[in-house]
């Protein structure tokens, strides 16, 4: 319906591609390279010799380093989002959604927010004890602390490392409130806590749905769990009484705009209070990375796609600015705010973050290498 100016369409090059990692190679994963990071002043390119050398490279594997970093409550003074701390127990994610606006930060490393970035994970052990120290230094105000604002605390590694777990129990022995955004079913594992705090007004949980299509969203989120799998965690967690939410996030105009209302109806059957959304966004590498995916997994829909992109972002691949990077301006974007929140209303949930967790029952820890009050 609103379709920008001949002008104002993108004509994809073939060099977007760029330096592209053999499918055989990359199986399972989300991008399709593997660029170096921003900050580096040199720039690696695989290149066969002409004796078929990059036939001999192994598929890539998943790697996990232990990062030991001074806090782990991270702060924010962002105006147009809803919480002011977090904590992300890992850095980088399997799960590997093109998408992910997270990408960028494993530039800091010195890695790839492309291929790296899904396979060069790094884990933060002391998460648990971490946090306990912080929430009893004096001085310390009990607000909600969202967790999965950067990468998904429920990834595969969790399994195994189990800091997710370690972090609820702190949470919950201290009564303190947190909102977890997920796309993995590995969450209802830990519905026994949820559950406990969310009749207490302490948790809730939104699982993230781009997608009823699970052919697409194995192609965008390869490592997620299926759309399927994560309905059925909305089913579990509500039935455990953790309330809980749907983030149609993010909706890819031309690509997963349409499925709006499905989701939103599918989510509701499953249990959802609440809902949100997001737009998709495309900050620094991740631009490249979607497009080159798009190309590769989507050609036809190329153009479509990123004109629609621009036409709600001022013309440019994304806008930062505040109030405008979640929701994109122009026409379009207003028809996609106008659609879901008649759906919302028809479904009778709430609009995301009207639900509020309690702060008033927050007790500090004591000991543990806690410093303890003299009165």
């Amino acid at each position: 319906m609103f379709e920008p100016s001949p002008e104002e369409v993108f004509e994809p090059a073939p060099e977007e591609i760029g330096a592209r990692i053999d499918a055989e190679r990359r199986r399972g994963r989300g991008a399709v390279t593997n660029a170096s990071g921003r900050y580096e002043t040199e720039v690696r390119v695989a290149v066969d010799d002409g004796w078929d050398s990059l036939d001999d490279l192994p598929p890539l594997k998943t790697e996990v380093q232990v990062e030991k970093p001074k806090r782990i409550i991270t702060r924010n003074q962002s105006p147009d989002i809803s919480f002011d701390r977090s904590i992300n127990p890992y850095r980088g994610c399997e799960h590997g959604c093109v998408y992910c606006f997270a990408r960028p930060t494993h530039a800091y490393m010195g890695l790839s927010p492309g291929l790296d970035f899904e396979t060069k994970l790094f884990v933060k052990p002391n998460a648990a004890a971490m946090l306990e120290r912080e929430l009893g230094e004096p001085g310390y105000q009990c607000r909600t602390i969202a967790i999965g604002t950067n990468t998904d605390p429920y990834q595969p590694i969790e399994k195994t490392h189990r800091i997710m777990r370690e972090v609820l129990e702190v949470l919950e022995r201290t009564n303190h409130p947190v909102a977890i955004v997920t796309k993995s079913h590995l969450v209802t594992r830990d519905k026994d806590i949820l559950g406990r705090m969310g009749a207490k007004g302490l948790a809730k949980v939104a699982l993230s749905v781009t997608t009823l299509d699970g052919r697409l969203a194995r192609a965008m989120e390869p490592r997620a769990a299926s759309p399927r799998r994560r309905l059925d965690a909305i089913r579990e967690l509500s039935e455990a009484g953790v309330p809980t939410a749907v983030m149609v996030a993010p909706i890819i105009p031309a690509l997963t705009d349409h499925e709006i209302e499905r989701i939103l109806d599918a989510a509701q059957a499953a249990g959802a209070r609440e809902a949100g959304y997001v737009l998709l966004r495309l900050p620094l590498e991740v631009s490249e990375l979607f497009r080159q995916w798009l190309l590769v997994n989507r050609p036809d829909s190329y153009r479509h796609v990123m004109s629609l992109i621009r036409a709600m972002r001022d013309g440019k691949d994304y806008d930062s600015t505040w109030g405008k990077r979640m929701r994109g301006a122009g026409p379009y974007a207003w028809q996609i705010a106008r659609r879901f929140e008649l759906q919302v209303k028809k479904l009778g949930l709430q609009k995301g973050g009207r639900t509020r967790l309690r702060a008033d029952l927050f007790e500090p820890p004591v000991g543990r290498g806690v410093q303890l009050s003299l009165f």
